[in-house]
């Protein structure tokens, strides 16, 4: 049994008078900085869990996971295989729609082939306006973000990014991101990959721009890390039941994220998920003590 089930059976296990409900709870949110809009501080991502075709049992999982969801952030991309069509298959077929905040990508080069991808990704995800479309790991970056402007303009997207997953690129973006020109950004950001503090999280809040995490268990690493490892006995005054919750309240805590995205089609695992937006996020003092122990287990 991987270790991250073998905690969450534990915490599933434990009195519903001590485990939390997020029936009775409230995800917290924060606000995306050049609106206000409040943005509930976990999401999911689509890459590779949602990617699995007309599978009906896969299908099944992932419709469960999207019932857990109400202002969330689904974030997908045409790079992810069958995933759009996917999640725009079960939204609809949910009609919760309007209860989610839809982001994707465009991910190719020229302008003409931008837009005819763009259009195919709003099919896919039946929307007539997307929340949030990003240029994918800033391919042809230039010329797409005067196509995302003009669609902003003309009110078929409400914000526009660019995102990255990797620190070799983060000069780039930086780069990209004084521009002015972006609502948000996507980036690679958990306890395994923390460059992204040194520079582009202070921009983007410097510049008011939303943040996204990506990569929330840096590929499963953080798991491997933390295998048969207890959680600290301080975890339960931060509310933390489970070590996804460490890693994610970890994240979101940081002023500059305004959410992160793990992936998932397991329900069980979206809800402990989730769980980590529920109740009060660690200070700086918290988040440095967080680290240190996770630092210790390796």
């Amino acid at each position: 049994m991987d270790p991250r089930r073998r905690a969450l059976l534990a915490f599933l296990a434990l009195a519903p008078a001590v485990r939390p409900s997020l029936a009775q709870d409230r995800i917290m949110t924060k606000q995306i900085p050049s609106t206000r809009e409040p943005l509930p501080v976990i999401g999911v991502g689509t890459w590779q869990t949602f990617d699995v075709g007309a599978d009906n049992a896969a299908r099944a999982r992932l419709r469960d996971v999207l019932k857990l969801l109400k202002g969330n952030v689904v974030d997908s991309s045409p790079m992810y295989g069958s995933s759009e069509s996917v999640a725009g298959d079960l939204i609809a077929e949910l009609g919760t729609r309007d209860q989610l905040f839809m982001a994707t990508k465009v991910w190719t080069s020229g302008r003409a082939e931008g837009i005819a991808q763009m259009e195919t990704s709003f099919k896919r995800l039946r929307v007539e306006r997307m929340d949030l479309m990003q240029i994918h790991n800033l391919v042809d970056v230039e010329t797409h973000t005067k196509t995302l402007l003009e669609m902003k303009s003309k009110k078929k997207i409400r914000y526009l990014g660019i995102t990255h997953y990797t620190s070799s690129a983060y000069a780039e973006v930086e780069r990209w991101l004084k521009t002015r020109q972006y609502d948000f950004l996507q980036i690679n950001y958990s306890l395994g990959e923390r460059e992204a503090e040194n520079r582009l999280l202070p921009l983007a809040k410097d510049l008011n721009v939303a943040v996204i995490a990506n990569r929330p268990f840096a590929e499963g690493s953080l798991f491997r890390t933390t295998k048969n490892k207890s959680l600290p006995p301080w975890a339960a005054e931060l509310g933390i039941a489970s070590w996804a919750q460490y890693f994610l309240k970890w994240i979101v805590s940081h002023p500059a994220v305004t959410c992160a995205i793990p992936g998932t089609g397991n329900p069980r695992h979206m809800q402990d998920n989730l769980r980590a937006g529920v109740g009060k996020l660690p200070n700086a003092e918290q988040r440095r003590k967080m680290a240190e122990y996770f630092d210790a287990q390796s």
